[in-house]
């Protein structure tokens, strides 16, 4: 299974028993920056955070483009990523 694959599958078992609708999803190069910011606007549910390292920008944005338009999970807007540096794709 590819990691793509994997990141994938790992997002439906987290949220299977849950309506998606819920559930924001989000790409980032800094996890603890990301964590930072949606803590102190989305307090109580970042309890519920969980991320994963994706192998290239365009794998970590068709997770989140999947997610958000075939199960329409909420969009975590962000600034601009490079494709040179490490991409996380984060749910919570």
């Amino acid at each position: 299974m590819t990691a793509k694959a994997t990141i994938v599958a790992e997002i439906v078992a987290k949220v299977r028993d849950t309506k998606y609708v819920i559930w924001r999803i989000g790409l980032t190069h800094d996890l603890a920056e990301r964590k930072k910011y949606w803590s102190e606007t989305e307090d109580e549910i970042i309890k519920y955070w969980s991320d994963w390292e994706a192998d290239s920008l365009s794998d970590a944005q068709e997770i989140e483009s999947y997610f958000i338009n075939e199960n329409h999970m909420k969009e975590s807007a962000g600034g601009e990523l490079s494709p040179h540096r490490t991409v996380y794709v984060y749910v919570f």
